[in-house]
Order: C-alpha cells, then sequence, then structure tokens
C-alpha cells in the first residue's frame, strides 16, 4: 500500500485525539461572566449602536406599557354610563340607551392605536440596529477564528479531526449569531417591560403588586435550579454534534472505499451509536431546558387567579376602578412575559455560552512561535541548503534525529526513503518550518530559516503530493493557484509540459472545466498531472515531490514520470520515493526507519554498505517488493 499524506505533514504527537472515537464529555463552561464578558467585548466598537438600540427599547416599552392603563380608562368610562344609567333606570327617569361618553372613548382609543405603533415602529428599528450590530460581531469572529488556524502550528490540525473544526466553525459561530440577533434584544426589552410594568402595577394598587410578586421567589428558584443542569447537557450537545459531523464528513469522503470492502452496515452502527450520543445529550438539554417555561406559566396563572380574585373584591367595595383593574390583570401578564422570556433564555444563553466558550478555546490556541536562531548568515556558503547538526523530535516524543548533517547545492537532487510511516515527511516539516529544529540549524543561502518568515521561506519551495488537492473551480484557476500573476502563454506551456493540455482540450469546456468537490469528475492520473502542471506554473526554486504513480494505467504512469524529468530538470529538489529505481541517479539518499534518519549517502555509497538500503533495494527487485 502506498504511503497516503493529507498534507506535506503527518507527525505522530503524544496527546489526545479529539475524533470520533473519543468519549469526553464537554463540562460546562468554566468561567460563564469571563466568556459572557469576553463576548460581548467583541461588541464594544459598536457602543453607539447600543446605545441607541438601548434608548429604543425604552421608548418602545414605554409606549407598550402605557396602553393597559390609557385603555382602562375607555373601561372605567363605559362602567360609569352604564351604571349612571341603570341608577337613573331605577330612579324612574325615561332614556334611550345608556348615558356613555363615546367621544372620549374614541379619543382613547386612537391615542393607544398611536401609542401601539411609534411602539412597533421603535422595536423594529432597534431589531434593524442590532441585526447589523449581531452580524458584525459574528463577522469580526469568524475573521479572527480564520485568521487563527491560519497561526496555529501544523501539529494543532494533527490533534484535532476536522468535523470539530467544522462544528465550531460553522455551528456554534451560527449559534453565537442567532443569540445576538434575536435573544439579546429580546433580553434587553424583557428587562425594561419588567421594570415599567413592576411601576405602573405599584401606581394602581400596592396590595394587588405584592400579590403579583409572591411568584417573583418561587420563579427564581426554577430558573437557578434548572438552568445550570441544562448548561451541561448543551455543552454536550454542541460536542456531539461535531464528532457526528467528523464521522459523515469521513464516511462519505471515503464511501467508495467503505462499499467495496462491505462495510456499509458497519459504519451505519457506528453512526448509530454516535447518532444515539448526540440524541442522548440534545433531548436532555433540550427537555430540562423546555421544563422551565411550563413551570413558570403555572406559577403565573396562579398569580393571575388571586389578582383576579382579591382585585374583583376591591372593586365591588369601590377601592379601584374597574378599569383599573382591567389594567392590572394585563400588567400581570406582562409582568409574567418578562420572566417567562428570561427563564426561556436561559437554555439560549447556556447553549450559546458553551458555543462561546468552544470558538475561543480555539482562539486562545497556542500561536506558530516566531523564533529567531540568533545565529550569524553565512552568505559565502556553496550550500544552497545546508542541514547543520540538526536535532528534532516532535513534542512530547523521543529525538527523532541527534545530530544530522547534510550539505545540498543548487540543482542537486536529495531521496528520501524508508518504509511506510518510516518518518520520511518529517525532512519535509522541517524544511518548510512546519514544524522547527530542537537544535542545530537549517541554512537557506547561508540564512537560518528561522530568522526568514515562513511566508518567504515557502515561496521558495512548490510541492507535487501523492494526495492531490485540486479546489472546487476550473481547470486554469488551478493551474494559477501556484503562481497568480502568471501569464496565459506560461500556463498553456507548463500544461503542454506536464501533458495536460492535451486532454484537457478534448473536455467540453476546455481548461473552463469546473472540477467537482474532489475533482472526482476527472481520472487520479488527470488530477496528478494537474498538481505537476501547477508546479510548473508556480517556477520554484526547490522543488518537494512525492511520486504517485502506482495508482494509475501504465501510459499515464510514462506521462507522469516524464513530466517530473522535465519538472525536476536544473531543480533542487526533495524526492520522497517509493520505487527505488526512480532515485538511482539522486545526488544524495536519506533512508529513514521507525522515524530516524539511519543512513545516508548516493546509491553506489549506500549499496557498498551493504545495509539497510541495500536490504530494501534488494528485497524490492528480487522478492517484487514495492516500498509503496
Amino acid at each position: 500500500m502506498s504511503e497516503k499524506k493529507s498534507s506535506a505533514v503527518q507527525p505522530r504527537p503524544a496527546g489526545p485525539r479529539h475524533g470520533p472515537g473519543s468519549q469526553g464529555l464537554v463540562e460546562k463552561p468554566k468561567s460563564f461572566w469571563k466568556t459572557a464578558g469576553r463576548l460581548m467585548r467583541y461588541m464594544s466598537d459598536r457602543w453607539l449602536g447600543l446605545s441607541v438600540v438601548l434608548i429604543f427599547a425604552i421608548a418602545s416599552v414605554i409606549f407598550q406599557i402605557r396602553t393597559p392603563k390609557i385603555l382602562g380608562k375607555a373601561t372605567t368610562e363605559i362602567y360609569k354610563g352604564i351604571m349612571k344609567g341603570a341608577a337613573q333606570q331605577k330612579a324612574g327617569i325615561s332614556q334611550s340607551g345608556y348615558p356613555i361618553n363615546f367621544e372620549k372613548i374614541f379619543q382613547i382609543i386612537m391615542i393607544v392605536i398611536v401609542m401601539y405603533l411609534l411602539s412597533a415602529l421603535f422595536n423594529f428599528i432597534q431589531q434593524f440596529i442590532m441585526t447589523r450590530i449581531s452580524q458584525r460581531t459574528v463577522y469580526k469572529m469568524r475573521r479572527s477564528f480564520k485568521g487563527k488556524m491560519r497561526d496555529v502550528p501544523i501539529s494543532y490540525y494533527d490533534t484535532h479531526s476536522n468535523g470539530d473544526i467544522m462544528s465550531r466553525a460553522v455551528n456554534d459561530m451560527d449559534n453565537i449569531a442567532n443569540t445576538l440577533q434575536q435573544n439579546l434584544t429580546q433580553g434587553i426589552t424583557s428587562i425594561m417591560t419588567f421594570i415599567g410594568t413592576l411601576w405602573m402595577m405599584l401606581t394602581i394598587s400596592w396590595k394587588l403588586t405584592l400579590i403579583a410578586l409572591v411568584t417573583i421567589p418561587l420563579s427564581v428558584v426554577v430558573v437557578g435550579v434548572i438552568a445550570p443542569k441544562s448548561q451541561k447537557f448543551f455543552g454536550t450537545q454542541q460536542k456531539s454534534l461535531g464528532l457526528l459531523n467528523d464521522q459523515v464528513e469521513e464516511n462519505y469522503a471515503g464511501h467508495v472505499v467503505i462499499k467495496s470492502f462491505n462495510k456499509e452496515q458497519d459504519t451505519i452502527d457506528a453512526f448509530e451509536e454516535q447518532n444515539d450520543n448526540y440524541y442522548q445529550s440534545a433531548w436532555k438539554a433540550q427537555f430540562i431546558s423546555g421544563i422551565i417555561m411550563p413551570l413558570m406559566m403555572f406559577l403565573n396563572n396562579i398569580g393571575y387567579v388571586f389578582v383576579a380574585i382579591i382585585g374583583g373584591i376591591d372593586v365591588a367595595n369601590g377601592h379601584v376602578s374597574l378599569g383599573n383593574i382591567q389594567a392590572f390583570l394585563q400588567y400581570t401578564q406582562q409582568f409574567s412575559q418578562p420572566i417567562s422570556q428570561i427563564a426561556n433564555l436561559m437554555n439560549t444563553i447556556q447553549s450559546t455560552v458553551a458555543s462561546a466558550e468552544r470558538v475561543f478555546e480555539v482562539l486562545d490556541e497556542e500561536e506558530m512561535k516566531q523564533t529567531k536562531s540568533n545565529l550569524p548568515a553565512t552568505p559565502d556558503d556553496d550550500n544552497f541548503i545546508k542541514l547543520d547538526h540538526v536535532q528534532f523530535g516532535y513534542d512530547g516524543s523521543d529525538l527523532l534525529m541527534t545530530d544530522y548533517n547534510l550539505d545540498v547545492k543548487r540543482g542537486q537532487q536529495v531521496a528520501i526513503v524508508g518504509p511506510t510511516g518510516a518518518g520520511k515527511t518529517t525532512i519535509i516539516n522541517l524544511l518548510e518550518r512546519f514544524y522547527d529544529v530542537k537544535g542545530g540549524s537549517i541554512r537557506l543561502n547561508g540564512t537560518d530559516t528561522r530568522d526568514m518568515s515562513r511566508e518567504d521561506l515557502r515561496s521558495h519551495f512548490a510541492m507535487v503530493l501523492q494526495d492531490t488537492w485540486l479546489f472546487t473551480g476550473t481547470i486554469y484557476d488551478n493551474l494559477k493557484y501556484g503562481r497568480e500573476e502568471a501569464t496565459e502563454e506560461e500556463i498553456y506551456a507548463a500544461a503542454k509540459a506536464a501533458h495536460v493540455d492535451d486532454f484537457v482540450r478534448k473536455l467540453p469546456d476546455g481548461y473552463d472545466t469546473i472540477l467537482n468537490e474532489e475533482a472526482s469528475n476527472i481520472s487520479q492520473g488527470q488530477r496528478q498531472l494537474l498538481t505537476i502542471a501547477r508546479a510548473f506554473v508556480a517556477d520554484p526554486e526547490i522543488l518537494i515531490l512525492d511520486e504517485a504513480t502506482s495508482s494509475v494505467d501504465t501510459r499515464t504512469e510514462v506521462h507522469i514520470q516524464h513530466a517530473m524529468e522535465r519538472l525536476l530538470k536544473n531543480r533542487t529538489s526533495f524526492v520522497v520515493a517509493h520505487r527505488l529505481s526512480t532515485i538511482q541517479g539522486a545526488d544524495n539518499i536519506i533512508v529513514m526507519n521507525h522515524g530516524s534518519v539511519v543512513e545516508t549517502g548516493n546509491h553506489e555509497q549506500l549499496m557498498a554498505q551493504n545495509g539497510f538500503y541495500a536490504d530494501l533495494y534488494n528485497s524490492q527487485f528480487t522478492g517484487n517488493i514495492s516500498l509503496d
């Protein structure tokens, strides 16, 4: 089997991998207020808009809470007219209808309509502003997240699954956006409604207000006991969703292999297990948070009943007008609504804080260190690349290189060979500074690579890997990816040199053909040729080449080998070799086994040593055994 790499790096670091096999559960946020405060700081540059939202929320609530008492005056007028008419009838005074002041009632209704319209207008404006603020805030967070993913070391990608990273970047971000956009304004409005309604209730009857307030401590107990429990389950739910996404992505990406090995049922069983984990955490989170609302409604209804009974007695005794009791009952409902809304928001808040913490965990990851070597440059060095007493080992592991030296002249070819899993990519990792050396120095043109920016260093390199990564887009754009400023003539010339031009021009849309996801609408060999053509376009000083011809037909393999020979001509190169016959002419051969360099030299020198390389070479040709 060939040594498959998803990138130029594939270390074996110590530490946990957060993939589908992980059974760890997410704990509740370590610090609720710290995480919430940090989330709010992302909105700090929008303080003016937030101030306007707050002012408009207050204005909307004022108009909203004033209307029941004003509308109660209309009820009082009708009640007075009816009572006056009833008294006149009892006194024997003849009349046609009841003496109700409909003009005053009409004025009251018009005032109420205007106040409702103004309340709705202010509410619309604050929602519009808050939508822009929330989307801008999450835009900043996404930008920070993307920037962090650029700055984290390669080891982060090796120890975290794609599904988990995608879940944080998409699901958790969407969760935060929805909360900021919809629920933050609702929370502000609910608090203002609670305060304003309480004040209006006190202006009508302090005794009835105290009765309505009896349910508040019970409501606080309900929220205080249940909400923290739901917080933990929402965190587990988000984690389970990330693991489920990772499994689905992996299954769809490898569906051909799964089918060919008749593993459909096994993957379905594994999916069912992970899906059940997600279901268990999701229903617990939703159920525990969902019982808050019914309990709150039950407590509110009890308060409503007591207010209605005692208020009716007060009206009968003439202590309170009927209109005020009507208004008070409306206030009782308005008073309970913000409490219920805040309680209902608690599950969303818990989920959002859990999502925010998962995002902040990524933002707090250690970035690639911009270390300097503090070693003087040696511009007079004849070597183009020099590995000088290099020491290296992955974090948590023993040193793989203890004192390795290698001199590479411009235009030379260095081959890296060894069995699968021998650590052949370690050299590439160090050359491109995916990892920094633990000791010694790697120099390019006499300058330690640690004294160069990673972007500057990597501008000297181009890669042709076994994993033919191509993005969704036209063939032309994929070729141009190697060097954006390349002209059409240069791109077409590179395509011809890599034997790409012939098959591309036979496609219906030629170079404008859109490659789909994973470029599965062209063959494996054609994909490999495109990556070689892309390297031609990049025209690098140093080429890193991973021969990958084992999965293509013989004719395509010949084309690929021919294209590689053209690409390697007069160019400094590092070739990860699977077939030793292809690297016999290399200027230097690095032989690796069990992660360490065991031999170095050219083909003749290594064969003369009759060591590990000689054993590999002889077994490959006499026993027809490949290193792939």
